[in-house]
């Protein structure tokens, strides 16, 4: 079974999605992004949940922009009640930045966050967890 790294991010911020997305599946690993996998026309909340169901990870890009859109927060509350791992990736705003806004949950502000510019830290992990998910050493 493949690992399947669901990417949440919002709209304006499509084109960096879209690299994380590309970075991710060099390693191996099955990305969704919405975007990509849904069809026009088809049930846009249905694709999403299952998406969320199989996910193995979810991958969050937080962004000024991204923290004031809902069904990033959504996306960001299936994967802690799943209990995966989330991996809150930050352009535009600073780690303190992040946890000092009043409206964000203390399950996320306690996580390993991590800055765009280091995202090559969470690519090398992904592909650990890849290989180890593919039974590869």
């Amino acid at each position: 079974m493949s690992y399947l790294a669901f990417i949440s991010h919002c709209a304006e911020d499509t084109w960096v999605a879209r690299q994380l997305s590309h970075e991710c599946s060099k390693v191996g690993a099955q990305t969704f992004l919405d975007e990509a996998q849904i069809a026009v026309g088809a049930n846009f909340e249905h694709d999403i949940i299952t998406a969320l169901q199989k996910a193995n990870e979810l991958v969050v890009l937080i962004t000024p922009w991204a923290l004031d859109r809902p069904y990033v927060w959504l996306e960001i509350g299936a994967a802690w009640i799943r209990g995966i791992p989330i991996i809150a990736i930050l352009l535009g705003v600073s780690i303190s930045q992040f946890q000092e806004k009043a409206n964000v949950p203390v399950a996320l502000k306690q996580r390993n966050l991590l800055p765009l510019n280091n995202v090559d830290r969470y690519i090398n992990e992904l592909s650990a967890r890849v290989n180890r998910n593919e039974g590869v050493v």
